[in-house]
């Protein structure tokens, strides 16, 4: 059910060392960004140095490591529900805001932060923006997203003018404070203090959940058993420009462990509290632990009917609803005596649980959202239900022993501290989890998606496709689900994520294309058979942002225009005009409507001139259709791809009678060849044939004829395909454990690529290319580049161009990669 990816582990130093924080903190981000904490010892300095490293768990060795400037020790990391920002804070009150330098994954800076100065941290949490989705496991087989995937009606903590959520941060401190800091929209931090009740005392713990109407619920233990679980209600509003924070108490509870009898004294402190999820602030886990074992009690809060005594019903009888209500919290389920407790990691998962009562269908016992995750001081870690807290799955450390040898577990508790997660993170869709142990070494876990039970292979792709379109609706990186895709699941599957897509309506369909294409990208990386598919579908996401890009740039004449944009009246009339005459189809556009202006024009060149190569291999590549090892062939069957070729070429046309010289430049055989009529003309026939996805003909042999004849009238251009990543995804499949050092790249060899895909992949030494501006960087490039974690796409760092319409094209991936991965710095001795 659970198996180790991979470890990676620090290099050991002969005068400054990484050794794990006391207390040791991670978080997983929705980008599948991990954020952990170490010290960094100084031998000769004899002090302690608070790091905080960030890494991408595809380029685990790829750390980026900052001095958090924390004096003290850190005591929370959380990261925003976007996953771009991080939060840190520590012993001293101190909490600081972290966020990308330049939209780099590898790059942090400290922007803003707020303080209560003195007073340690214990629990910490951006403020709800009201969006929650619900996952309805039971309806995953249902064809709508809109069945599958709900909109939760769910305020916001805190409402801007006109309802937009303020964004900002609440935090606990260990002397029964709550602050609460709002980050106005130009850019100043509102920060207020608030005693949580009149009555302060020491909070050893405590953890914050939001409830539906838009309020705040702290949850509070001194760390002793014999105390009560305090529970507060916390409001937060702006009056005045300033932050006004209202606290309520709510009932408390003791644990079931400290009233019974046999265990009264047994565990006299209280390890771990956490609300089962962030917006789910009715339920919540409590850990009571000794020197040696523990035990784990889920505890939900209810609304009760509050008896009346006789003589009051008969002066007013109670009917119906008028029945006095009370909050009161009870206990779901408890575990049995355990080994001692060192970590807890909850799923992020919003499943929709609609029987309560802990009754869940067959078929969905086993997913793996409804599992937590508890590790051991023996190095094991289990997954319990998060209700029932019955087992689903087990892992065994190096450390720990399975329960088959009295004899070596005696000698094992002998022999010293076992090596155990101090702390652990699940990631968002629970496939995976993160551990960080007590020497300081991260180890990556899968947790299979049938939590190890025997289901058929239709389950299992059942449960991977839900989550992929979870990941496809909500927009989180889905990395952890592909660590459980093996090379015989890719081709059903992308076949079966497109049906389920092209059951969508068609408003849904056009906000998810991009986000589709780029999943069945990285899910074809994973076997050979499909690899050369991977350059087809990053190639169409290239080809639909230079269609967008181009088409707005289109200006209608006058200002009263009709409702279709030109773009649009391009498209439409594109589509009906087919002739195979590009100037033909010209006359039937208004011209007018695509004057610019001649620098804007020239500086689209490298654009134009890549639609105008691509178009050429693809003609020419036809008459080797039967082999789909050979990137681009999926395109010469992809009606809609074709026709946005057939657009762009009579955009093209007309710009080139305004700029010559921005048009595509080709090597010919001929002086008077019409090169782009040419190549229209082909292309036209080509689409013609699977303009209708339902009904695809078969070009005729005049057209293979004509172009097979291509390579003699054209020279035909070799295109720069995206490298294969070299990321750690495709050496994981094999299921053996992969292990890695922090800041040392590995050197491992993936899955073999097939050969006739080697002339398509660069070699080291060769020329470079910057595969978003198409210009060339030359073998060794002098600038600062950036490359996409997922893709493997490379860009320059910086703009080399100040044209308005380029900076239009840039701000389409400045944020992110086409395929919507994060983009990371290169060193700038990148090959």
């Amino acid at each position: 059910a659970m198996d180790l990816a991979y470890v990676c582990e620090w290099e050991k130093r002969p005068k400054s060392n990484h050794c794990p924080s006391v207390p040791l903190v991670c978080a997983w981000s929705c980008r599948n960004l991990i954020a952990f904490t170490t010290d960094l010892k100084n031998e000769e300095e004899k002090d302690l140095t608070h790091m905080v490293h960030i890494i991408d768990t595809e380029h685990p060795w790829d750390v980026y490591s900052v001095n958090s400037g924390h004096a003290e020790v850190i005591t929370c990391l959380e990261w925003d529900q976007s996953g771009s920002r991080l939060l840190s804070a520590d012993a001293d009150g101190h909490i600081k805001c972290w966020s990308m330098t330049d939209h780099l994954a590898n790059s942090w800076e400290n922007t803003v932060g707020s303080m209560v100065e003195g007073d340690p941290v214990v629990a910490l949490s951006w403020l709800h923006n009201g969006v929650k989705l619900a996952l309805h496991v039971e309806k995953s087989g249902a064809s709508n997203f809109g069945e599958k995937f709900s909109r939760v009606k769910f305020s916001p903590s805190l409402t801007l003018f006109g309802g937009k959520p303020m964004e900002g941060w609440i935090a606990v401190t260990i002397s029964g404070l709550v602050t609460v800091s709002l980050l106005k929209p130009n850019g100043q931090v509102l920060t207020s203090t608030e005693s949580l009740c009149r009555l302060r005392c020491r909070v050893a713990l405590a953890d914050v959940a939001f409830t539906g109407g838009g309020n705040i619920v702290v949850a509070t233990s001194d760390g002793s058993s014999a105390s009560p679980v305090q529970f507060y209600k916390v409001c937060v509003s702006v009056v005045n420009e300033k932050c006004k924070i209202d606290t309520e108490i709510l009932p408390s509870l003791f644990m079931r462990c400290t009233t019974d009898p046999a265990r009264k004294d047994k565990y006299p402190a209280i390890t771990h509290l956490k609300f089962l999820a962030r917006d789910m602030s009715e339920q919540v886990l409590l850990c009571a632990s000794n020197q040696n074992s523990s035990i784990v009690e889920c505890w939900s809060l209810r609304k009760e009917g509050l008896p009346v005594n006789n003589i009051f019903q008969q002066i007013s009888p109670v009917v119906g609803d008028k029945q006095p209500m009370i909050l009161k919290w009870r206990i779901l389920s408890a575990t049995n005596d355990l080994d001692r407790v060192s970590a807890v990691a909850l799923p992020k998962l919003p499943i929709s649980l609609t029987n309560t009562d802990l009754k869940v269908a067959n078929d969905t016992k086993f997913f793996p959202g409804l599992g937590l995750a508890l590790a051991f001081h023996d190095g094991s870690v289990h997954i319990v239900h998060r209700l029932s807290l019955q087992m689903m799955a087990v892992f065994y450390g190096s450390s720990s022993q399975r329960p088959v040898d009295e004899q070596a577990i005696k000698r094992q508790r002998t022999a010293g501290p076992l090596v155990h997660f101090k702390a652990m993170q699940l990631s968002w869709t629970s496939l995976a989890l993160a551990g960080i142990d007590s020497h300081g070494k991260l180890s990556m876990l899968r947790i299979s998606p049938s939590m190890g039970h025997v289901l058929d292979m239709n389950m299992s792709l059942r449960h991977l496709l839900f989550l992929l379109e979870y990941c496809m609706v909500t927009g989180y990186d889905w990395w952890d689900i592909l660590l459980h895709v093996q090379p015989n699941m890719v081709q059903n599957l992308v076949e079966k994520l497109h049906e389920e897509y092209m059951r969508q309506n068609a408003a849904l369909q056009q906000v998810l294309s991009t986000r589709i294409v780029a999943m069945k990208a990285s899910l074809c990386k994973l076997s050979s058979s499909t690899i050369a598919r991977v350059c087809d579908y990053h190639a169409k996401l290239f080809l639909i942002a230079i269609s967008c890009t181009l088409k707005s740039l289109l200006r209608p004449h006058v200002l009263n225009t009709p409702d279709k944009s030109p773009g649009d009246r391009l498209t439409e009339i594109c589509s009906k005009i087919t002739d195979i005459d590009i100037d033909k189809v010209m006359i039937n556009l208004k011209t007018e409507e695509f004057v610019l202006e001649m620098n804007t024009l020239q500086s689209l060149q490298q654009l134009i001139q890549w639609v105008g190569d691509f178009v050429l291999y693809l003609l020419a590549s036809l008459p080797n259709q039967g082999s789909p090892v050979r990137p681009g062939h999926s395109f010469l069957r992809d009606g809609a791809s074709l026709g946005m070729f057939r657009e762009l070429m009579v955009v093209i046309r007309i710009w080139g009678l305004l700029k010559p010289s921005c048009l595509p430049v080709y090597t010919a055989t001929s002086d008077t060849q019409d090169s782009m009529s040419l190549l229209f003309r082909l292309l036209t026939k080509l689409w013609l044939c699977c303009r209708e996805e339902n009904h695809i003909t078969e070009p005729d042999d005049t057209l293979i004829d004509e172009c097979c004849l291509l390579p003699s009238q054209l020279l035909i251009p070799s295109i720069d395909w995206l490298p294969i990543n070299d990321g750690i995804i495709s050496k994981l499949q094999n299921k053996q454990l992969v292990r890695l050092q922090f800041g040392k790249a590995p050197g491992l060899v993936g899955h073999t690529v097939s050969s006739q895909f080697d002339a398509f992949v660069r070699a080291p030494g060769q020329p470079k290319i910057d595969h978003l501006r198409r210009l060339h960087l030359g073998a060794y490039p002098t600038e600062e580049c950036k490359s996409c974690t997922r893709c493997g796409c490379v860009t320059m760092l910086k703009s080399p161009n100040k044209v308005t319409a380029v900076k239009q094209w840039e701000q389409r991936w400045i944020k992110n990669c086409l395929c919507g991965g994060l983009w990371r710095r290169m060193p700038l001795s990148y090959s």
